[in-house]
């Protein structure tokens, strides 16, 4: 490719999604019919709409970005904001974060003390302290971000917990699907 069609393949990308990241310049010099996929993949994933809202969709990202400490994904944090979340709801998102980010502490609980701890129900601490931390944010949203970070750490006990708590909480299984889907592409 010749630094002019370069240029103009980059400014594309610019002009569509309004930033640059590292990989897009390295995608189009090196590989440039991977560029078109990974848009294609992206813009289905980040830009369409799908089953949920646009609040509720960066919402479950903001989750995604802080689980995985992806510092270049600062422009969900606008499209969060363009899409009505606010500062409180972004406190929420990082407190259900943190939470499901340490839920391996409840695990270890029931993996290695159970036996000690007659009585003692590790799923319902966690769940409850879930709730606490979820506060005024909707339930089934709040599970699908839980869900989502636990994808993305790979906690997979805490996932099972936490698909199980969701369709208690009557979470929407596509609404579910999307969110999950998020885990696949922090940024």
């Amino acid at each position: 490719m010749q630094p002019d069609e370069l240029a103009d393949v980059l400014q594309q990308v610019r002009d569509k999604r309004g930033y640059l990241l590292p990989h897009h310049g390295l995608m189009a010099v090196s590989m440039p019919r991977l560029l078109d996929a990974y848009d294609e993949l992206y813009s289905t994933l980040a830009l369409t709409e799908r089953q949920l809202s646009r609040h509720d969709h960066e919402f479950v990202w903001m989750g995604v970005l802080i689980a995985t400490d992806e510092i270049l994904g600062t422009h969900h944090i606008k499209r969060f904001q363009d899409a009505g979340g606010s500062n409180d709801e972004l406190a929420a998102a990082t407190a259900i974060t943190a939470l499901a980010k340490g839920c391996q502490a409840y695990h270890f609980v029931n993996d290695h003390w159970l036996a000690h701890l007659p009585g003692f129900e590790p799923r319902q601490h966690y769940l409850d302290s879930f709730r606490a931390v979820a506060g005024s944010t909707p339930l089934p949203l709040a599970h699908m971000t839980a869900c989502a970070v636990h994808t993305c750490t790979g906690h997979w006990d805490a996932l099972r917990w936490q698909i199980g708590a969701a369709y208690d909480d009557n979470t929407d299984e596509l609404e579910l699907a999307e969110a999950l889907s998020l885990a696949m592409f922090p940024g």
